[in-house]
């Protein structure tokens, strides 16, 4: 499967983007999907995973009650709507996909296989 992450940008603090994450390729199977979020000279860190079905989102503390993982099965896309961003949220924005058969939701990177190309998000204060 290919992953294509969108969405990104510059936004102020206090405001709000949807990030989206096409899924091409091997579809008709759906993935445990991830977000995940890299800032300059940080490491890669968990954002949000979403079951195969779209129940049961599971987040990083750091944006609970912020942001919110969907997802549309028909679209194969998998979404991150993100309100109330903070300067401490700008980073890179990476989708992920768990291999199949897993069903279990991941909140680390070895976890993931699959990897879209990031898309970035600047807050600024």
């Amino acid at each position: 499967v290919q992953l294509q992450a969108s969405g990104g940008g510059l936004v102020q603090a206090g405001g709000s983007l949807r990030l989206s994450c096409a899924a091409s390729g091997r579809t008709n199977s759906y993935y445990v999907m991830g977000w995940f979020r890299q800032a300059p000279g940080k490491e890669r860190d968990f954002v949000a995973t979403i079951s195969r079905s779209g129940g049961s989102p599971v987040y990083a503390d750091s944006v609970k009650g912020r942001f919110t993982i969907s997802r549309d099965n028909a679209q194969n896309t998998v979404y991150l709507q993100m309100n109330g961003l903070k300067p401490d949220d700008t980073a890179v924005y990476y989708c992920a996909a768990r291999a199949l058969p897993i069903t279990v939701m991941g909140t680390t990177v070895n976890q993931y296989r699959y990897w879209g190309q990031g898309t970035e998000v600047t807050v600024s204060s």
